[in-house]
């Protein structure tokens, strides 16, 4: 203890397990009971009941004494079977590290934490480490177990690494043909199969080369990126090349989007509208910048929209959320935003009053102007309610005859408010 400082001594393990919590969770690994304390053991042996996949159910089955209920089909995310048992013994089968993208993630969404207690083996991503040699904290890891594949896109970096668990024995030739469409046909691929169990099998390729077979539906793809020069690589931090978009001229160009997005201030849990928003592009960047960032853009026009999720997917953003229809009717009853951008044109009757009143306490709005009417609407505002108002003009060097010269873009007028 120190002078003015009280330090609580940690509730230990064995507190917790004298709690006896009624929801045991087991990770369980290919090697079955073999490789489970014996704490974990017991788990499984004193439920009344036991949930899992039937692979898992399989894989316990000799220590199991209560019942086994295989997961139902479609998989049932608000664990209504589970929860229905509350208060008897229960034990949740899963794989390997039930927090690694697991089930215990979702299980802990209804269940509060004094109320489980988790006995976690190694997850795959560890296995597959184990077995390749390479530093865990310095890859990249992801799941696209039921997940689009899109997802690995913005991690598609020169020299990378990644693993990546598959949802069955066609994803790591699906993963070799994205590859190859992006210009990253010169990468690695080592598929390592059932790890940890008596069917466990390393293949490796390059995947312009895939054409492994009989790969077993448990399976992880090891990811060693090499790029052709024209590959699509998705850099880091904001102002993504226009071309890397689909677009018929309505975008943020690149230069004003980096000065916009950085207006915008992404932070990691957050939400934006993106209202009219054209090829999508700032919706996309924000969620870029970090996975936990949602976005939802609001557009009207049926092509446009069709160009947003176009350009979602293909820069690795498929869960954008887009909203077909026109502002500010399509504003109402959406989620709160922290953030909401409106360029550039101009924006319908009462939209800034709409998104003004939705931003949450501390939320920025950033709106851009490129005609003299949503100059005005602007410089009102800001001598309304404050903010920051600048000019941002681009000029570009472009042929002029046999010489070069400068190019001006339309100048945006940018108003940054940040709501009390």
């Amino acid at each position: 203890m120190r002078r003015g400082c009280t330090i609580l001594a940690p509730e230990s393990s064995s507190s917790l397990l004298a709690a006896r919590p009624w929801l045991s969770i087991v990770g369980i690994g290919e090697d079955g009971l073999e490789g489970l304390g014996e704490r974990a053991r017991a788990a499984i042996a004193g439920a009344a009941v036991v949930f899992g996949g039937r692979r898992h159910l399989e894989l316990a089955a000799a220590a199991i004494t209560g019942e086994a209920r295989a997961w139902p089909q479609p998989f049932d995310t608000a664990m209504q079977a589970v929860l229905a048992l509350r208060g008897q013994k229960v034990c949740v089968l899963a794989s390997g590290d039930p927090f690694f993208f697991g089930v215990g993630v979702t299980l802990a969404r209804h269940v509060p934490a004094a109320e489980f207690y988790a006995y976690p083996s190694p997850s795959a991503f560890s296995l597959a480490a184990a077995r390749l040699g390479w530093a865990l904290q310095d890859i990249e890891t992801m799941s696209l177990h039921g997940r689009p594949l899109d997802l690995v896109r913005p991690l598609l970096h020169p020299g990378r690494k990644v693993l990546a668990l598959t949802s069955d024995a066609a994803g790591p030739g699906a993963l070799a043909r994205l590859l190859c469409d992006e210009g990253f046909g010169a990468s690695r691929l080592t598929v390592l199969e059932a790890l940890g169990g008596d069917r466990e099998r390393l293949s490796g390729t390059l995947a312009r080369d895939f054409a492994l077979t009989g790969i077993d539906p448990l399976n992880l793809v090891a990811l060693e990126i090499t790029a052709e020069p024209a590959a699509r690589v998705l850099p880091l931090g904001f102002g993504l090349p226009d071309e890397l978009f689909d677009h018929d001229g309505q975008i943020t160009k690149r230069e004003i989007r980096a000065a916009t997005l950085s207006a915008l201030s992404p932070r990691r849990g957050e939400l934006l509208w993106d209202i009219g928003a054209g090829s999508g592009s700032i919706g996309i960047e924000w969620m870029l910048a970090h996975p936990s960032l949602q976005a939802i853009a609001v557009e009207h026009h049926a092509e446009r929209a069709a160009r947003i999720r176009r350009n979602a997917a293909r820069c690795g953003v498929p869960g954008l959320t887009l909203v077909e229809g026109k502002a500010p009717e399509a504003l109402k009853d959406l989620p709160r935003p922290d953030a909401i951008f409106i360029g550039g044109g101009g924006s319908g009757t009462g939209v800034m009053e709409a998104a003004l009143s939705a931003l949450r306490p501390g939320g920025r709005l950033v709106a851009n102007a490129v005609t003299l009417e949503m100059e005005q609407v602007l410089l009102a505002r800001h001598a309304r309610l404050g903010g920051s108002l600048t000019r941002l003009s681009v000029d570009r060097a472009e042929p002029v005859g046999r010489m070069t010269g400068w190019r001006p873009a339309m100048p945006v007028t940018q108003w940054i408010y940040r709501h009390q």
